[in-house]
């Protein structure tokens, strides 16, 4: 047995462990709950906890390891599921006042296939409110803490779930992605978040079943655990029209893939996302520390037309259909931003829809076309180092005024108009000592394929000064900051958080 505390084992680690009798479900458990209870008064990842369950499903796990059951692929893994998805018999807040009691009656489908892989649910993770924003702060739980530096963004709206891996409370955690929500927070927080091709990880709650804007997907420490992760997550479901089957054992893991096989078009703005020059002179490094690792790594030129005007029209749908129940029972109860994004999209018309939906069009055929001569398109995730998380947003930058609280997520956004999969993979720190994740990009519907290559390059990484994952000095982290949670109890103090 290895040295390492039991809760910064790999999934994957302790899976194998967990299956041949060496490790005990039940004492991983208390580990990761260990964990929770020392970090998380200082980060604040942690939304609501699901102990008492837990402890009684890890001890059915044992049980079963014991008598020789078949075991599941996750069996006995403790689990963060996002505070965005529902979970039977757990509080599941969405990160809103509206729903600050709701407890599902039962699971989405993508939690329900994770604990069916034997994955035991010990917590929800933090989000903004409805996971509007990339910054994990709302006014049920407070806000979420960056692990290298609590005073910074942790990034969102799956913030809480990377915080909770780069601080070792559990191996694996769920996430879902809009406009960047799985990678931008695995970026500035060290970890792996994965944006599969939109009807993979079946989406029951989606409103507007044929758009493909939003997804989910996995987040873990490596890129073997993500995939891990993603394998049991893969389902067809009746619910969702987007959902199709993919080989969960390809999803897995296949074999080592020769990097040198591979053709590399990189960016650092896909010409037009607003990207600081710290960032771009980041990228230029990495690609240069990198390029020997691929037949060839060209930096390129892209035409992505009107992709800002176009995400907004997109998004402004996907606002209308979610919230248009609770704006018209009770908009007070929802925050500014929601509420604004909502009435934004009310106001524009059938013809801003046609157009929205033929730009996307155009700017996926576009971009389709560099795979005729790229195997990989790569960009920095984030465009700037991680910000104070009382800051709501970026609102400027380098002296140019952003269009709106989400201008500053353009990497990943223009990325989530093609649709194509798409990975944030740790790749050092920043010229703050903060880390950079580098966005890798795979073939339209290639997610197997992307995996592959990320996994060959996050091990090619760790043999190259400056590219490995960064991780966080946890003993900083032994002072509680209530101030994280302090917006709870004091909304009047807190106003800054509303409606991120």
């Amino acid at each position: 047995m290895t040295s390492t505390p039991l809760n910064a084992l790999s999934a994957s680690v302790l899976r194998q462990l967990i299956g041949a009798g060496e490790i005990s479900p039940v004492e991983l458990l208390e580990a990761c709950i260990a964990r929770i209870e020392a970090l998380n008064p200082a980060v604040n990842a942690i939304a609501a906890k699901a102990y008492r369950r837990a402890r009684d499903e890890a001890k059915a796990a044992e049980s079963a390891v014991l008598r020789g059951a078949p075991l599941g692929r996750l069996h006995g893994l403790p689990i963060g599921i996002k505070d965005l998805q529902d979970t039977e018999g757990v509080l599941t807040t969405h990160g809103s006042p509206l729903y600050r009691d709701h407890v599902p009656t039962r699971d989405s489908a993508q939690v329900a296939l994770v604990r069916s892989a034997g994955a035991i649910v010990v917590a929800k993770t933090n989000v903004p409110e409805f996971g509007a924003g990339a910054n994990s702060c709302n006014l049920v739980w407070g806000a979420t803490g960056n692990p290298f530096d609590p005073e910074l963004n942790a990034g969102g709206s799956s913030g809480g779930s990377a915080v909770a891996l780069a601080c070792d409370m559990v191996p694996i955690c769920t996430g879902s992605d809009t406009g960047g929500s799985l990678r931008i927070p695995a970026a500035i927080c060290g970890v792996v978040g994965f944006r599969p091709s939109p009807g993979l990880v079946p989406m029951d709650g989606r409103q507007l079943g044929w758009t493909p804007i939003s997804v989910l997907g996995p987040m873990a420490r490596s890129v073997a655990d993500t995939r891990m992760l993603f394998a049991a997550q893969l389902g067809v479901d009746s619910r969702d029209p987007l959902s199709h089957r993919l080989d969960t054992q390809s999803a897995h893991g296949r074999a080592p893939l020769d990097l040198g096989t591979l053709r590399v078009a990189w960016t650092t703005d896909f010409g037009q996302c607003p990207v600081s020059a710290g960032i771009r002179a980041v990228m230029r490094a990495r690609m240069s520390s990198m390029r020997h690792l691929f037949a060839a790594a060209d930096e390129i030129d892209f035409d992505l037309g009107e992709a800002d005007r176009c995400f907004d029209v997109v998004r402004a749908q996907n606002f209308l259909a979610r919230y248009m129940d609770s704006y018209e029972r009770d908009r007070d109860k929802l925050g500014s931003n929601i509420r604004a994004n909502y009435e934004t999209g009310r106001a524009m018309t059938l013809p801003d829809a046609a157009w929205a939906h033929a730009e996307q069009t155009r700017i996926f055929r576009r971009f389709q076309q560099v795979f005729r001569d790229y195997d990989l398109v790569m960009s920095p995730t984030t465009p700037v180092s991680p910000f104070p998380w009382r800051q709501l947003y970026l609102a400027e930058l380098e002296g140019r005024t952003l269009k709106n609280y989400y201008h500053w997520l353009a990497l990943t956004y223009v990325v989530t108009l093609i649709t194509n999969p798409a990975i944030a993979l740790p790749c050092g720190v920043d010229a703050h000592g903060m880390p950079f994740g580098v966005q890798v990009v795979g073939r339209f519907g290639g997610d197997i394929e992307l995996l592959d290559a990320a996994q060959a390059m996050e091990r090619a990484f760790t043999g190259i000064a400056g590219l490995s994952r960064p991780i966080p000095d946890t003993a900083k982290l032994a002072r509680p900051r209530p101030e994280l949670r302090s917006i709870v109890t004091d909304p009047a103090d807190s106003i800054w958080c509303d409606g991120v």
